[in-house]
């Protein structure tokens, strides 16, 4: 028998009825598409992993969105100081034939990442912000480099540093100046100020930085972004553009990640801490499992540092959120900083004035000299019996921080003494410089006992990012990152902004 004609107008108006159906769930998907496409710069490391790996989005998706964001905004900031977006996509492109093929890239997958000039990126030159060296071009990866390569990251540009990067500022005669996305009258901090600043602003997900007296987390902190120091001998290091290190950035200077959330902190954490045999300082040393006692100890103004209102305010609230989430936090006297400051003084300025003396006074660029004038006058002229003192002194204060840290796995601080401050306030006169160094006790100090820090963004006041400092046991970052993560959770977490300035 036949179709009836009612059965075939049925039939038809199914059909039609069916395919506009499938025509609205594809413009829809498409209309979801192009409205996550208008977020990447927003969406987190975590976030951006997870889409990708689900094939949601692809890593050329996310490359391309997050390149037309640097060329929109960082002439705004001059964040990101090399660019090369061919070898981007490039990048990207492989990380998505490696998903077509059934491969997990690793866990920064397709995640646009920045790194900072003063490490070795192949092809393109390590800079440190200096005309000296705006030819060193990087024959082979930095470990770092090359180990964030390996996760599945793709990097999308090169971030500016202070001459020498021997600065809480960010300022050169060769890149420029960087400014703070949140607030262009405030540093974005330093050294790593390219790389906050670049985070703040969504140009990147992840920024690298490096740290050897508050270089990570002094950034993060003037940007309202979260940033961890990890543990010395966590994250391999090597330049083979350079001759190695001297005792002093051997001992203290490591590198890590500056992000939006605490989360992208741990995958970025594993991503970098890869082993790399070209560093003799290397640990393999397995990133714990979050099993410990949640006891904290809380010290607002260490050794008597003076440490602002707003300041005093962000931690005592940071340890009250901690008690929330069901740690034990008591109010105590921390081992000195002070003494610790004075040694990291005497070996980064031994390394400085027996290594870089003649370049400082080469490249004459008018900050880092008297910043260099101003440190030196600081730790003193330092021979043969300061460096070999400050060295036995350092042993007995690592011992008195271990044994601390066994009763109290984390301790939280100041980052800061004061709110970030303005722009080269540093080098604006000799007092001011005094009372910048003593606000930035605790990131001068803690490098020297090789213990991990994390800077934990909390808020704002007075129109300029806060937040607070947690301090932990060597190799053990999973607990910092875990109380960082409770104090996240009950708060506002870190998110990307537009520099709204003309």
């Amino acid at each position: 028998m036949g179709i009836s004609p009612v059965h075939a107008r049925f039939n038809f108006f199914c059909s039609f009825h069916s395919l506009c159906g499938a025509i609205r769930a594809k413009l829809d998907q498409k209309r979801k598409k192009r409205e996550l496409m208008s977020q990447l710069w927003q969406m987190t490391a975590s976030e951006i992993a997870k889409a990708v790996r689900s094939k949601t989005i692809s890593a050329t998706e996310v490359t391309e969105a997050h390149l037309a964001r640097i060329a929109d905004i960082n002439p705004k900031i001059n964040a990101v100081v090399q660019e090369f977006p061919e070898e981007a996509l490039q990048a990207a492109r492989q990380v998505d034939d490696a998903i077509a093929k059934g491969e997990d890239p690793g866990p920064l997958c397709g995640v646009p990442v920045t790194i900072k000039v003063n490490v070795d990126q192949k092809g393109h030159a390590t800079t440190n912000g200096i005309t000296l060296q705006e030819n060193l071009v990087a024959q082979d990866d930095s470990p770092v480099v090359s180990n964030i390569r390996k996760a599945g990251a793709v990097i999308v540009g090169r971030t500016n540093t202070p001459a020498f990067s021997l600065r809480w500022f960010t300022n050169n005669n060769l890149h420029g100046q960087t400014l703070n996305p949140r607030n262009r009258a405030i540093t974005p901090g330093g050294s790593s100020g390219g790389a906050a600043a670049a985070v703040a602003a969504g140009l990147c997900a992840v920024g690298h930085g490096t740290d050897i007296a508050g270089s990570i987390r002094y950034p993060a902190y003037a940007c309202g972004l979260h940033g961890l120091r990890p543990t010395l001998g966590r994250v391999p290091a090597y330049n083979s553009s350079a001759a190695d290190r001297f005792i002093g950035a051997q001992m203290m200077a490591v590198s890590g990640p500056i992000a939006r959330s605490i989360a992208d902190l741990e995958i970025s954490l594993a991503a970098m801490a890869a082993p790399d045999l070209r560093d003799p300082w290397y640990v393999p040393v397995p990133i714990g499992n979050r099993d410990f006692p949640k006891r904290a100890a809380l010290t607002i103004a260490p050794d008597g540092m003076p440490v602002a209102e707003e300041v005093r305010k962000a931690l005592i609230n940071a340890a009250e959120k901690l008690k929330s989430a069901g740690w034990t936090v008591d109010e105590v006297d921390c081992p000195p900083m002070r003494r610790a400051a004075e040694i990291n003084a005497c070996l980064w300025m031994a390394d400085t004035q027996f290594g870089a003396k003649d370049m400082i006074e080469r490249e004459a660029e008018p900050d880092s000299q008297f910043v260099f004038e101003q440190m030196s006058r600081n730790a003193g002229e330092v021979g043969f019996d300061d460096l070999m003192h400050a060295l036995q002194a350092r042993v007995a204060l690592v011992r008195e921080w271990e044994l601390f840290l066994q009763n109290y796995p984390v301790l939280i601080c100041p980052v800061s003494g004061a709110l970030p401050f303005s722009q080269q306030q540093d080098v604006s006169s000799e007092e001011a410089f005094a009372a910048m160094l003593e606000a930035q006790l605790t990131q001068r100090a803690l490098p020297t006992l090789g213990v991990p820090s994390l800077c934990v963004a909390t808020g704002e006041a007075d129109n300029r990012p806060v937040g607070v400092q947690l301090v932990g046991l060597r190799y053990r970052e999973d607990i910092l990152l875990a109380a960082g993560l409770d104090i996240e959770n009950a708060g506002a977490p870190p998110f990307a902004i537009n520099p709204n300035w003309d």
